[in-house]
């Protein structure tokens, strides 16, 4: 299990000194912590859908950080902003593009 961003202040930590990297899909700003933990905020705006579209791929981006948690680097605080072409995406396609920025970002284990 991880652990989850909360505050807004945490959120704009990781942006302003976290590095970015995207792909077609999503967004993933890293910013590596003292904690021996994985900690993940997701962002999904207005532009991807309505709230029911929006509140689905909060949870599949859950599920899909979940699924990974031994996959992925602990110490690392992780922020993924869903772009609006991921409303019509299927779950394994997202977790491909999930693993793809953890790739580019260096945080595999």
């Amino acid at each position: 299990m991880f652990q989850r961003l909360g505050k807004n202040t945490e959120f704009k930590k990781v942006y302003n000194f976290g590095r970015w990297k995207s792909n077609r899909d999503l967004v993933m700003v890293v910013l590596k912590c003292d904690s021996s933990a994985q900690i993940y905020g997701f962002s999904v705006s207005k532009k991807v859908g309505n709230s029911v579209v929006r509140h689905r791929i909060t949870r599949q981006l859950r599920e899909i950080a979940n699924k990974n948690v031994n996959n992925i680097k602990v110490g690392y605080k992780i922020v993924v902003i869903a772009k609006p072409e991921v409303a019509g995406k299927k779950f394994d396609e997202i977790n491909k593009s999930f693993l793809h920025l953890c790739r580019l970002q260096g945080i595999m284990r």
